[in-house]
């Protein structure tokens, strides 16, 4: 699908404020309502939009720390990856995994509620999967940007 300036408006907007009605949005792109959701619902069908949600405050939730985890594993086959893959979406805590370059095969983003908390998690349920060989983690301790996609709009 081929995405114009229109449509990268649309997706600005909506990647704003994914509840702005047609209305909102058709007024700030110079489109009335129904050729704004024809465009919409075309980017779904695309699969450039994949779906709405909600941004949840982890700090309000509880959740207080961020832990950026560097996972090695000790195969690289693919029912290995497979396997790490099913594992971790198992894992609630594990918000974000990696399949990355460099001296590390994982990356993943880990939400808890304080150091205790991911002592737990660690004991209970990442040490205990197969095939880690090392891994590294580092606590965040201020998130300086978290942003929308670059749209060039």
């Amino acid at each position: 699908m081929e995405i114009d300036r229109l449509d990268r408006k649309i997706l600005s907007i909506l990647q704003h404020d994914a509840r702005a009605s047609l209305q909102e949005i058709g007024a700030a792109v110079g489109l009335s309502p129904s050729p704004c959701w024809a465009r919409i619902k075309k980017m779904q069908e695309a699969g450039v939009i994949e779906g709405y949600t909600v941004r949840l405050n982890p700090q309000a939730l509880g959740l207080g720390d961020t832990v950026l985890v560097m996972v090695t594993l000790d195969s690289h086959s693919d029912n290995t990856l497979e396997k790490f893959g099913e594992v971790l979406a198992s894992i609630p805590e594990v918000v974000e995994a990696h399949l990355v370059s460099g001296e590390y095969d994982y990356l993943l983003r880990v939400v808890v509620k304080d150091t205790r908390d991911y002592e737990r998690l660690l004991r209970e349920k990442l040490y205990k999967i197969r095939g880690i060989r090392h891994s590294q983690s580092s606590f965040v301790l201020r998130t300086l940007k978290r942003a929308d996609l670059p749209l060039g709009v």
